[in-house]
């Protein structure tokens, strides 16, 4: 068993490297990937041992980075693609949404796009405009995409591999606000499905259902209740496109209350359609309102004001009190 306690920008950088290593086809391209080894460092090292024409440092533009990606893509590779920061893959969102996402229908199933876009997401790093945002919910309402997002190390690692493996374009999102946490990670172990949900903490009173950073803090709101004698369970989605609705059913079904939360604004956010789903597959077992804490519909703020927007502890145990009230 190889097991070593990692944090999620080296498990995601371990991760390339074991693609790289296993398939010649896997290529890592992006702003500063190469030489500098990525803004934050995550593909560090990896020019150096593959070589520049495996790990590419690419122009400054999202758009021609997505192009080509899918280009390499038709002729056999699987891209690997790092957009430097979530704001910046708006320029690209053309040729994601257009040609990406549509070439496996468009070609009656003939032709695949094993094509993976990584983007570092959310808030919480002090950054300017452009740097902080959260669009999975753009990414998730497109057909033919596949979105997800890792908690910790361990999904950090697998997630990855399953994304590039697949024959399908995925959309990675990487919670950058976590690159440092650190947990265990076995590069034996054999992974579960890329889109199914995991419970991460059992409870009985509430459920906590969350992904990516917000993770964490749904835990950290877990023991702070059950200091109050609350007993909440947390579940980490770890796929926003396909969502596991099963498993958030079966622990709704044995709870009675949801909470769902995310950083992205609550409006039109991927919380508004778990909210609806679970209101449909169980409005007899629930005994409150499905309830969303999440960002303000609003552009993301200056770093001074990013405490007040992004949901932290205070505004996750208030829906919990507004739920268990009912």
């Amino acid at each position: 068993m190889a097991t070593e306690k990692l944090s999620i920008s080296k498990a995601i950088n371990a991760s390339l490297r074991t693609a790289l290593e296993s398939d010649p086809k896997v290529l890592v391209m992006g702003e500063d990937v190469g030489k500098l080894g990525g803004v934050f460092r995550v593909t560090d090292g990896l020019q150096k041992d593959f070589g520049e024409d495996r790990v590419i440092d690419t122009p400054l533009a999202e758009s021609g980075i997505v192009g080509t990606a899918i280009g390499l893509a038709l002729r056999g590779y699987r891209p690997v693609v790092e957009i430097q920061f979530d704001g910046f893959v708006f320029p690209a969102y053309d040729q994601i949404v257009t040609q990406l996402a549509k070439m496996h229908a468009r070609a009656l199933g003939k032709i695949k796009l094993p094509v993976v876009i990584r983007i570092p997401y959310g808030g919480a790093i002090g950054a300017v405009e452009h740097h902080s945002e959260s669009p999975e919910s753009l990414f998730a309402h497109v057909a033919g995409l596949k979105v997800v997002s890792p908690a910790n190390a361990s999904d950090a690692y697998w997630m990855l591999q399953q994304a590039i493996e697949s024959d399908d374009p995925v959309i990675y999102f990487e919670p950058k606000r976590r690159y440092h946490d650190r947990s265990e990670v076995d590069t034996d172990a054999t992974p579960g499905p890329l889109h199914t949900a995991r419970t991460v903490r059992a409870g009985t009173d509430l459920t906590l259902a969350a992904y990516g950073p917000m993770v964490k803090t749904c835990l950290e709101a877990a023991a702070a209740a059950e200091e109050e004698g609350r007993s909440l369970e947390v579940l980490d989605l770890r796929s926003i496109s396909p969502i596991d609705f099963d498993a958030i059913q079966a622990s709704v079904e044995r709870t009675r209350r949801l909470v769902v939360v995310h950083e992205a604004p609550v409006f039109f956010g991927s919380g508004a359609e778990i909210a609806a789903r679970i209101t449909e597959r169980c409005f007899y077992h629930l005994e409150a309102p499905v309830l969303r804490v999440g960002g303000y519909h609003a552009p993301y703020p200056p770093s001074r004001l990013e405490d007040e927007y992004l949901p932290g502890l205070d505004r996750v145990l208030d829906a919990v009190d507004r739920s268990l009230a009912y």
